[in-house]
């Protein structure tokens, strides 16, 4: 006698059992497609940013000249490029930036995990006793003293994404995952323009320094010269109080600049996550540097290649993709499930055809009445989508403004250079000359006070242009957005728990 399944008052064999499990697989795929091709409607509506591109920059001039990727090589300054390239592998925020990516991949994977059926497997081994006193009179049950039940169930589940819902919110999650990628770039250009403008600080306090013993040491040599000719009688008390003052002025403006000094390669060390009492700055002078050659090149450029601008972007389509999911919560869900497997009270007979079942099922789903839940989701998400619209406006408005102040200070600044120089190469002249007539003994103190005066505020004032210069370059290189990818190479990529700095 065959042994099988009884379904509606009638036997199933196995082979029957088998087909009918696998024209119903079968049916199932089918309709599954089927919706799939139905699902082609989409609720996205994108919204206008509404925003005119500028033909050029106002400030800009001269042949297109984009910065390269290694860009602060520009500078010549190899202590320089060590740094910022120990700091790329080291810091502490890039590192943190680099975890959020990583979180931000993983989002990314659980959000889309609805788009694939779920399939789980239960293996069930069940052996009861009932107890033997609790029949009449103490005597149990009478039956069986042990039973035992053995099964193994392959049980799968798929949410049919008819409306596109599911695969929204996978695209929301990628799009975030997209902007976390460029806030890593956005942190990786800031620490290294924090590390070049540390660097230039120390080499501008340097400078400072040396004017401030080269003052110091014309003054004293001046003083010297002073309290001579008071005590041939040529000079009055009056002149050499006048001089001790200026020179006390320049000695105690020393150690305020020693103060910059230090806390500056404090900066450093921090940017490069190492303790600062480890780190040796060699230094220099600014005026031994050079300084890379750029052209800020086409606003439209600027939108593909600053990475604030491309993480507000994918922050919006983030945002649109939230609506549509949104918008598609208001329709049916579709739910298919299947249960498959064997069962039986004996081991040996467990994976016999005989002892097969199966179970499938689909369920639908169509929210009525929620309390305005799901409206109040889709206000919120196009709330969401308006301010993530407008941050994007904003962040490409604030880079075509940011492109123009840095080249107005770039161009500025550089003259300024070029004046102050000359005023100095003048002032120099001056106290020159009236050293040499104090020693003749045929010039007015007070005449040799004011070249000296002249001479020792042009230099500090030199320094401080050239340092406003080299940050007026940095703010230029900031603005583009750093050095500036091939065409058709994207930023970003993937990351990995490999690529962070303390593994």
């Amino acid at each position: 006698m065959a042994v099988g399944l009884r379904t509606r008052g009638r036997v199933l064999g196995a082979a029957a059992l088998r087909r009918s499990l696998v024209g119903n697989l079968a049916s199932l795929g089918l309709a599954v497609l089927l919706v799939q091709m139905l699902s082609a409607c989409s609720f996205l509506e994108k919204p206008d940013l509404a925003l005119d591109i500028p033909p050029a920059y106002r400030a800009g001039r001269g042949e297109a000249l984009p910065p390269k990727l290694d860009w602060w090589r520009g500078f010549r300054a190899p202590e320089l490029t060590r740094f910022i390239e120990a700091a790329q592998t080291r810091n502490l925020d890039i590192a943190v930036a680099i975890a959020l990516i990583i979180q931000a991949d993983a989002q990314s994977k659980i959000t889309g995990a609805p788009l694939l059926p779920a399939v789980t497997l239960t293996s069930t081994a069940l052996r009861t006793r009932p107890s033997q006193t609790t029949g009449p009179g103490g005597t149990g049950g009478g039956g069986p003293s042990e039973n035992q039940l053995f099964n193994a169930v392959l049980n799968a589940s798929y949410e049919v994404d008819f409306w596109g819902k599911n695969r929204a919110l996978s695209r929301a999650a990628q799009e975030n995952a997209v902007a976390t990628r460029f806030n890593k770039e956005v942190v990786v250009l800031s620490t290294i323009v924090s590390v070049a403008t540390a660097y230039f600080e120390v080499l501008a306090a340097q400078d400072e320094l040396r004017v401030a013993h080269e003052n110091l040491a014309a003054s004293s040599r001046i003083l010297t010269l002073i309290r001579q000719r008071f005590e041939a009688g040529t000079a009055s008390q009056l002149d050499v109080a006048q001089q001790e003052s200026l020179v006390a002025t320049v000695r105690a403006s020393i150690p305020p600049l020693d103060q910059i000094l230090r806390q500056n390669i404090a900066t450093l060390a921090v940017l490069m996550a190492c303790p600062p009492a480890d780190l040796k700055v060699k230094g220099g002078s600014l005026a031994r540097l050079g300084i890379p050659r750029v052209t800020p090149g086409l606003p439209s450029e600027l939108l593909f290649q600053r990475p604030d601008i491309r993480s507000a972007e994918a922050t919006l389509a983030s945002a649109n993709a939230s609506v549509e999911s949104a918008r598609a919560a208001f329709f049916p869900s579709i739910t298919l499930t299947g249960q498959g497997g064997y069962e039986s009270s004996l081991l040996k007979l467990l994976f016999t055809p005989q002892s097969a079942l199966y179970q499938i099922a689909a369920n639908l789903t169509q929210p009525l009445l929620d309390g305005f839940r799901l409206e109040g989701q889709l206000e919120f998400a196009q709330g969401q989508q308006l301010a993530a619209l407008e941050s994007y406006r904003r962040s490409i408005i604030s880079a075509f403004g940011d492109v123009e102040r840095a080249l107005i200070a770039v161009a500025d600044t550089a003259e300024q250079v070029r004046l102050q120089a000359l005023a100095v190469a003048s002032s120099r002249r001056a106290f020159e000359l009236s050293e040499t007539r104090l020693r003749e003994g045929t010039i007015d103190l007070v005449t040799l006070l004011q070249t000296q005066q002249t001479l020792f505020i042009a230099e500090n004032q030199l320094v401080v242009d050239r340092l406003a210069r080299f940050l007026a370059v940095l703010s230029l290189f900031q603005a583009l957005g750093g050095g500036w990818m091939p065409p058709g190479v994207a930023a970003g990529g993937a990351v990995t728990v490999d690529m962070l700095p303390w593994r």
